[in-house]
């Protein structure tokens, strides 16, 4: 609600609480006095704006207009006669600054509520546990004061409902014992809070609060700030300390010290810490914060701040964009990649996400291809390697006169490089390896990741993916043969792809038949096809992926030749021996872009317009491992903007995943940040130049993502594709800018996983559907229960939420198919993934398609997966021109034995928070 339209006062709003009772912090009743909400938020605003301005008609009017909204709002909560705590009151007030606008003026109240609360606690009566104490770091023992506990609860409970914060201390006694050390008590107060997250959702917000007041005491500690402050009061004065003491560390960009850092100190917005789960907050602390000697150095509005710095720093203007990218990312409303989270403004910038290779065919490009992963994943890159070129076992070796292992034996040194260089240790060394479906070790590549067999011919570690052609769908279609070569004979199928890969091809199935090739094998199409579809449910690998729609519809194609994705399978750039692809991801949350039950396209726009200037920022500040990346990169500043949160975004719609409104909302959400997206990046090439690649592009041929669906078209049978191109909004005024100024980004789009970062914004990953709605996620942070919030607030307002309600979700792995007391309506809306028709995910996720440039990452679930379904499922994505898939997953057989009380099914391929998924985000 505006300032400038505050809510109408109700004549009766004060005759609904004349006989209203409050209750005090000591527990006694007193009537409700109207006046101190008056006196209250008059206070609030002089501390603001200085005592001169006590009187004037505006501040008198806007302390009528919150006073007016908190009496209307308590008298619309309680019945006359009714009964209010004092903090319920406070807690509307601060809501009521808030929704007026007035930030500075509830940022001034909060601090007031806040240093109230410790003065009550300085001066209350020492509550001094009967028979427990704590020691000191000076070794002192000293008395267990449960004042500090009730005080850090209360806190940690501010405008929650539903937490009994009594208990909470309760049992958080039951867990410490005589002489705990002093800081161990607030971490079992934060574990008792984890521990009722699955009865309460709004837990993991005051174990969040609870893990920040302890990384409040450990900053303190860690850069000599006050202790005994308020966070909100020392927020600026932590980012100078940290940026003086990140530079003596060696730990950031000297370049730093630059900025003005009272500027954007003053601009740090600590309410904001008020967004996080225990997920987010505990994912932040584990992984993303700098530390020295094990001791955190970033609060989470200084790491938002040192992210937004690290961006900046080229631009003319660094100051106020810092405090820009910042406000964007510390809103939630667009996430940067791990890559960049981890890396900006430190001494190694290295903010890529994901990198592309081509491997050839000689043993120094194979081993420098090796040494290349392992420099890129030093520095947290997800890596794809296209193996395609390298020849294939039984092929002759003209230098010695022998003949070649074949492609298998040089994977396996990639497996297990990929394991010794584990990202610094921040998280797993991933790879992908690709290979094309007329190599002539395809057969062996499908057994890579199979647990029998010659273990010196497997690679448990590492992802693999076919590279598939529509020749080969076309051969499967009509019951055909299909011919395997090796490379080393048929060197230009490599590089060809639609009908002049179709032509070249059975070019080289003529030779072969008149033995001018003597090196190949026939197999029925449709064995091979099945083959791939049984190994992939088997062991997860390798992916189906397809080679023309990436081609056909990349804006390069006049540059090169897309011959892999990479890890995850949505990035779709050329590579050769001379360029490694590289790719620089950011997210969208579009579950914050709903308002009023409909996208808010006007704040879509704000976020997307800004975050595609912070992608293309980290082009010029990426450190760069090897040279082949640097080259590309500054070349064709790819850049791939994606979206999380669409789930969400549907429970916010009310709408089931498994429905037509879900793929109609799929198309309009992704043509408006197509839309913007691609406005952004022709905007920046009017003010700093396009992309030196960009003459002979699809761009500036005038061909956009929607408009080179007819190419794959023109290259496909009659009845092969059957794609939805409607559009909604007039495209004019774009083409018209890009015809003026050409692009800055040879693409702009792709949806990664977001696997982590989704975590920290709290919202449901990427393009998934809800996994469970109850069920403990693992992941390198520890074991955290998660329940679906929206569920929860849904089942409350059918008067559904209970303990017995919790049991039965525990009992069915988080299913609400089962419970017969749960309305239809809502049983549609909370249908988890496996119990989903995968062909609506394919069906949604082909009307994203069309508007994207790159690809999608895009997961297919199965609860129990046949060879005919399996066959039809990936037909059908082929049919609506997806480019890629990634994972199927798939139930095991033990997935309904009722093994643990909050358990989620476990996927038979592979788990769902697999840490490879976090390489790109």
């Amino acid at each position: 609600m505006s300032a400038s339209a505050p809510a109408e006062p109700r004549s009766t709003s004060h005759a609904d609480t004349q006989s209203l009772q409050v209750i005090k912090r000591n527990g006694t009743l007193v009537g409700f006095d109207l006046s101190k909400i008056s006196v209250a938020v008059t206070k609030a605003f002089l501390a603001v704006e200085g005592d001169k301005a006590a009187g004037s008609a505006r501040i008198n009017d806007a302390v009528h207009r919150v006073t007016e909204q908190v009496i209307h709002a308590i008298g619309r909560r309680l019945k006359a006669g009714g009964k209010v705590h004092i903090e319920d009151i406070q807690d509307q007030v601060e809501l009521a600054l808030m929704r007026a606008e007035e930030q500075k003026v509830a940022r001034a109240y909060v601090l007031y509520r806040e240093e109230h609360a410790r003065e009550r606690a300085r001066h209350a009566p020492v509550e001094a546990h009967p028979h427990l104490t704590v020691k000191k770091t000076s070794g002192e023992i000293a008395a267990l004061y449960l004042g500090l506990m009730k005080l850090q609860v209360e806190q940690a409970a501010t405008g929650l409902e539903g937490i009994d914060g009594d208990s909470l201390v309760d049992d958080a006694l039951t867990n410490l014992y005589d002489g705990i050390a002093e800081e161990d008590v607030l971490s079992a107060l934060i574990m008792t809070a984890r521990s009722r997250i699955e009865q309460e959702p709004d837990y993991s917000v005051v174990t969040a609060r609870l893990l920040l007041e302890q990384l409040r005491l450990e900053n303190a500690a860690a850069l000599n700030l006050p202790i005994s402050r308020p966070l909100a009061e020392i927020y600026p004065q932590a980012l100078s300390a940290f940026i003086e003491a990140g530079i003596r560390y060696e730990l950031l960009d000297e370049a730093l010290a630059a900025y003005d850092l009272e500027r954007l100190g003053a601009a740090l917005k600590p309410e904001r810490d008020l967004q996080f789960g225990f997920l987010g907050l505990q994912t932040l602390y584990d992984r993303y914060f700098l530390h020295w000697n094990k001791a955190r150095l970033e609060l989470p509005q200084v790491f938002f701040m040192r992210v937004a710095m690290g961006l900046a720093l080229r631009e003319d203007d660094p100051n106020a964009c810092a405090i820009e990218f910042y406000k964007l990312l510390s809103s939630f409303d667009y996430m940067a990649s791990t890559p960049t989270l981890f890396n900006s403004g430190t001494r190694h910038s290295q903010l890529s996400s994901c990198y592309l290779t081509t491997v050839g065919d000689d043993l120094e490009d194979i081993y420098g291809a090796i040494r290349d992963n392992a420099l890129l994943s030093k520095w947290a890159g997800g890596l794809g390697n296209d193996w395609t070129p390298v020849r294939a076992l039984g092929a002759h070796i003209k230098g010695t006169n022998g003949q070649s292992q074949g492609v298998v034996p040089f994977l396996k040194v990639v497996n297990d490089t990929a394991v010794a260089v584990n990202q610094g240790g921040k998280r797993k060394g991933a790879v992908c390896a690709y290979l094309e479906s007329w190599h002539l070790d395809i057969e062996e590549f499908l057994e890579l990741r199979k647990n029998t067999g010659d273990e010196r011919r497997r690679t448990h570690d590492m992802n693999t993916a076919n590279w598939v052609p529509d020749l080969l769908i076309e051969r499967m279609r009509e019951d055909r043969d299909w011919t395997l070569f090796s490379p080393s004979d048929v060197s230009d199928l490599h590089d060809l792809y639609g009908n002049a890969f179709r032509e070249r091809y059975e070019y080289y199935e003529a030779l072969a038949e008149q033995g001018k090739i003597n090196l190949f094998r026939k197999t029925p199409a449709k064995q091979l096809w099945r083959k791939m579809l049984t190994v992939l449910f088997e062991t997860g690998h390798p992916w189906i992926t397809f080679k023309d729609p990436c081609n056909l519809r990349s804006p390069q194609q006049h540059r090169g030749v897309v011959h892999s994705s990479n890890l995850c399978t949505e990035i779709t750039l050329n590579t050769s021996a001379d360029e490694i692809a590289v790719c620089n991801l950011g997210s969208v949350n579009l579950a914050a872009h709903i308002a009023n039950g409909e996208l808010d396209v006007q704040r879509l726009e704000r976020t997307v317009t800004t975050a595609v200037r912070m992608l293309d920022n980290v082009i010029d500040i990426n450190y760069y491992a090897v040279p082949q990346a640097r080259n590309s990169n500054l070349r064709h500043r790819p850049v791939g903007l994606g979206l999380m949160g669409f789930q969400d975004a549907l429970y916010q719609l009310g709408l089931p995943y498994s429905s037509p409104e879900a793929v109609e909302f799929a198309d309009v959400a992704m043509e408006q940040l197509s839309y913007f997206a691609i406005r952004a990046s022709a905007t920046l090439a009017g003010e700093r130049g396009a992309y030196d690649s960009y003459d002979g592009s699809l761009w500036q041929r005038g061909i956009l993502p929607i408009d080179s669906i007819s190419l794959l078209k023109n290259a496909r049978r009659e009845g092969d594709l059957s794609i939805n191109t409607n559009a909604r909004l007039d495209w004019t005024p774009v083409r018209e800018l890009i015809a003026q100024h050409g692009m800055r980004n040879s693409n702009v789009m792709a949806i990664a996983p977001t696997a982590t970062i989704s975590n920290i914004v709290g919202v449901s990953q990427s393009i998934e559907p809800a996994y469970q709605n109850l069920f403990v996620k693992s992941n390198l942070s520890g074991e955290f229960t998660v329940v679906n919030p929206s569920l929860v607030r849904d089942l409350k307002a059918e008067g559904l939420w209970d303990n017995v309600m919790v049991n039965d979700l525990k009992y069915f792995d988080g299913s609400v198919q089962q419970i017969d007391r749960i309305p239809a309506v809502l049983k549609a809306r909370y249908a988890t993934a496996f119990e989903l028709d995968a062909r609506w995910l394919v069906e949604a996720a082909a009307r994203r398609q069309k508007w994207l440039d790159q690809a999608q990452s895009l997961n297919l679930y199965m609860a129990e997966p046949s060879g005919k379904k399996l066959d039809a499922l990936y037909q059908l994505a082929w049919e609506r021109g997806l480019k890629t898939t990634y994972y199927l997953r798939s139930l095991g057989a033990t997935g309904a034995e009722k093994i643990a009380p909050v358990s989620a099914p476990q996927p038979q391929v592979c788990s769902i928070d697999n840490p490879d998924c976090e390489a790109c985000q």
